[in-house]
């Protein structure tokens, strides 16, 4: 059966969280999954082929692995979504909606943001990521992204960034041309406990600031030590 849509998941030692996110992807409707893995060190490449798919390997960096990702399948729509990300009960429902609509041929989805964390801060996160998301047209790559295949390649797809992979396309497809979708993206909050609630937003919006302000991707990666 022909794929209608192709999952693409970079990694890098996801092991810990890829089970999950691709049980998350079990759905009534043909999809095909590529994990593009930058050199993973754990189990992540044999998490991915027990669950059936497709690993394919590319020079670390999201930017570069995305790319070779969608390269992977040939489906006329195209997932992107990260290995910490699972997708909440009724996914599939909102891609049918999506995908059904022909406008859509010319735009992109993406999901609500959730994390898997009852902390308090981390609604007030979520609050910020849809105002930035439906104000600003910058959903981030946890929120994973929806686009069909003709629109990808027509934008040139995914550039070879360590970072900013994200912001770089969804600024090119533009505002007006996002979706919300009717289904949550269930992100790890690990990164946020680790640097915690208040520190990771600042330092995300500090690295977006200095790539608005045309500092190289690969500058802000080394500064950050990302």
């Amino acid at each position: 059966m022909t794929p209608t849509l192709d999952v693409v998941i970079p990694t890098l030692n996801a092991g810990a969280t890829l089970a999950a996110t691709l049980a998350s992807l079990q759905a009534d409707l043909s999809i095909a999954i590529a994990i593009c893995d930058g050199g993973s060190k754990d189990d992540t490449a044999a998490i991915a082929r027990q669950a059936g798919a497709t690993v394919v390997t590319a020079p670390a960096g999201r930017g570069s692995q995305l790319a070779a990702g969608a390269l992977a399948g040939d489906a006329s729509w195209i997932l992107f979504l990260h290995g910490d990300t699972a997708l909440a009960p009724g996914w599939t429902n909102a891609v049918k909606a999506f995908t059904s609509r022909h406008v859509n041929i010319g735009k992109a989805g993406y999901f609500r943001l959730r994390f898997d964390s009852a902390d308090p801060r981390a609604r007030r996160v979520e609050r910020l990521a849809e105002w930035r998301s439906r104000r600003l047209g910058l959903p981030y790559g946890d929120q994973g992204l929806l686009i069909a295949r003709a629109l990808y390649e027509y934008l040139g797809g995914f550039k070879p960034l360590p970072l900013m992979e994200d912001v770089d396309l969804v600024r090119r497809i533009g505002r007006k041309n996002l979706v919300p979708l009717d289904a949550d993206s269930v992100t790890s909050a690990a990164r946020y406990e680790r640097d915690g609630w208040t520190m990771r937003p600042l330092r995300n919006l500090s690295c977006l600031t200095l790539y608005f302000a045309g500092v190289p991707p690969a500058a802000i990666a080394h500064l950050y030590g990302k």
